[in-house]
């Protein structure tokens, strides 16, 4: 299968929390803890407890490998359920230019 992503994807042990954001700005769940499958420059992928809809948006606080806490905004694209959890794809939609930085220098420290 051709492999149609445009950033490469990277295994991390990385904590996220996400809360919703509804159409008005206002949040609209508590912070709920995910477990990250792998994370690239466009997205993230995540299996959390809790089912969640296609096509809403959450705030993100991302915890990467440094300590660091990254802020973006993540839409969810797919969803896939397994046992007992859900599996999700999602895609940035805002981040910060130096929040990304971030990511690509983690995945050049990756390939070496």
């Amino acid at each position: 299968m051709e492999e149609k992503r445009r950033h490469k994807r990277l295994d991390l042990d990385v904590s996220v929390q996400l809360e919703r954001l509804d159409e008005n700005g206002i949040t609209t769940l508590k912070y709920l803890h995910v477990d990250v499958t792998d994370i690239s420059r466009s997205g993230l992928g995540f299996k959390a407890s809790k089912p969640l809809e296609i096509g809403t948006y959450y705030d993100t606080r991302i915890q990467i490998w440094t300590g660091e806490v990254v802020d973006a905004v993540v839409e969810i694209v797919r969803m896939q359920e397994c046992g007992d959890d859900f599996q999700y794809g999602s895609v940035f939609i805002g981040m910060s230019t130096t929040d990304a930085l971030k990511i690509d220098i983690y995945q050049i420290f990756n390939d070496i």
